[in-house]
């Protein structure tokens, strides 16, 4: 059992924003899943991103990783928080339940970030218990969306801390607000301690006299940006397509899987050792939720052994489907 600011992760175990993620059966699914101690959703923006063909998955032979080149959920934030949104719906069913959802959201203007939020905070509001029952996670480092570089490779920049300031602004005025980030994996320790800088730019004391962040926990890593495979190098091929065909049609999409594993460790690892070695008590208090090449029980008990609290999965979700989590929690550290 992990707690997260006003959250409870119990076992601290869960899926990780992805396609699988996406809809009311899928998220249903995840949700009376006695193995997943949250649910993640699928990244939401205020209108919906306009999917199609071209964004899609496929997973390679030579282990079990994926390549993807999706966006973000084709349905808007009000399908998931509305009157008669799919969250609000298993909330409302499941009263005795303290099983939370974070849900994974972006957007392109910090404007359209503040409506979202106020939409997560009327759903955290309509109901006592629902506060507790509710995270919010931005995704920072989807390497997909044409146009959008991940503002999080540039941690110090004005695209990440016009967000950062909306989040900020959010979360002091109802300090409850668990309020997560979606990191990309970095391949450079300078990266990351510029990050955990520009986070603790944000903290505050409060009138206990205690340093308090708004940044509760930080999901790592996403995947891999600009990755290639051609068509002969994943399941489903027959080999005889064209020898240049590429296994994701853009050709270029997001690794994810056992070959980030190590790279996802390793940011898992630096994150850690950074934080806990802060001097500011709220960075210390900051939650790593272990993600990438999750796909075995003795995987996750490296999560564990690198640094992570709380691990996550989402390509083995894709390939298991939701028996993945059963997988997964044979290892005792994925149940306490």
């Amino acid at each position: 059992m992990v707690t997260i600011r006003s959250i409870t992760i119990s076992p601290p175990l869960v899926n990780t924003s992805c396609a699988w993620a996406s809809d009311e059966p899928q998220l249903t699914a995840l949700f009376n899943c006695p193995y997943t101690g949250a649910v993640t959703t699928r990244t939401a923006t205020l209108g919906g991103f306009n999917e199609n063909a071209s964004h899609t998955v496929a997973f390679l032979t030579s282990s079990l990783s994926s390549l993807n080149s999706y966006g973000y959920s084709p349905h808007p934030l009000f399908s998931y928080t509305g009157p008669g949104g799919w969250i609000r719906t298993l909330l409302r069913q499941s009263p005795s339940s303290t099983k939370p959802f974070i849900i994974s959201i972006t957007e392109s203007h910090p404007s359209d970030l503040r409506l979202m939020l106020n939409a997560i905070q009327g759903l955290r509001a309509a109901q006592p218990d629902w506060a507790s029952r509710v995270a919010v996670e931005l995704n920072t480092s989807c390497p997909n969306i044409s146009g959008h570089p991940p503002p999080a490779y540039d941690p110090a920049g004005p695209a990440l801390t016009a967000f950062l300031d909306v989040l900020a602004e959010s979360f002091w005025k109802d300090t409850s607000l668990t309020i997560g980030i979606k990191l990309p994996p970095y391949v450079v320790s300078p990266q990351m301690a510029e990050v955990v800088r520009t986070i603790a730019a944000y903290s505050r004391v409060n009138k206990q006299g205690m340093s308090v962040n708004p940044v509760a926990f930080f999901t790592c890593t996403n995947t891999l940006g600009n990755s290639l495979a051609f068509a002969d190098q994943v399941v489903g091929s027959d080999g005889d397509g064209a020898m240049d065909a590429f296994a994701v049609p853009p050709g270029v999409g997001g690794l994810a899987g056992e070959a980030i594993h190590a790279l996802s460790l390793g940011n898992v690892y630096t994150f850690s050792k950074l934080l806990a070695e802060s001097e500011d008590p709220a960075l210390r208090q900051i939650v790593v939720i272990g993600a990438g090449g999750v796909t075995s029980p003795e995987a996750v008990t490296r999560m564990h052994r690198a640094g992570a609290q709380v691990v996550g999965s989402a390509t083995l979700l894709g390939k298991m489907g939701i028996a993945a989590f059963e997988h997964l929690a044979q290892t005792p550290s994925a149940v306490s």
